[in-house]
């Protein structure tokens, strides 16, 4: 067995080099690759009846790659948005595996030929107006805690804005506010 045709050394190589020095990849795409690979792994290696860190880069060819990914559906009870995800990970590593690893370009030239799935996008729901009264009356308006969360809600019931947008708006009371200051014409 070469040692490049490991699957460990390539897996740590994708997470150390590519991910992390390369692409400088944010600590949640990081952890998301790494729970998609693990669960790859532990599928390819119980198919194979191996331990992890026995299987070779063959061990995950096109096949095995469809079968997880039809096992992360139909067992695991994930959606098509979790499964493409997962195959993103997936697509991600063998890119890495096709520069690293000339002898596996086949396999990985394979594994990157996998659709996603279609996903049927929705479009957002809006609450009624029954709905929206509901959750505007249920903050304790007696209390400053009530009536910060009674204008919260009603700021983003009133305006349509995202909770992160709402989080951003900077609440300055006019007179406490620099533009609020009148100028000096004076002189």
């Amino acid at each position: 067995m070469r040692p490049s045709s490991t699957l460990a050394p390539l897996l740590e190589s994708f997470f150390r080099r590519r991910l992390i020095e390369q692409r400088n990849a944010s600590p949640l795409t990081i952890a998301t690759y790494r729970d998609g690979l693990r669960l790859l792994v532990l599928y390819a290696a119980a198919r194979a009846r191996r331990e992890p860190c026995r299987l070779e880069i063959g061990d995950l060819d096109r096949d095995v790659v469809l079968a997880f990914l039809e096992h992360v559906e139909r067992e695991r009870g994930n959606g098509p948005r979790t499964r493409n995800a997962r195959l993103t990970a997936i697509r991600s590593f063998f890119r890495h595996v096709a520069a690293s690893d000339p002898g596996a370009l086949g396999i990985a030239q394979r594994v990157l030929d996998i659709p996603s799935k279609r996903t049927v996008l929705q479009a957002p729901r809006h609450l009624s107006t029954a709905h929206v009264d509901a959750l505007l009356n249920a903050p304790d308006r007696h209390t400053p805690r009530g009536n910060r969360d009674y204008t919260l809600l009603l700021f983003l019931a009133r305006t349509g804005a995202r909770v992160s947008e709402a989080i951003g708006v900077d609440a300055v009371r006019p007179d406490e506010h620099p533009a609020a200051e009148t100028p000096d014409f004076s002189s």
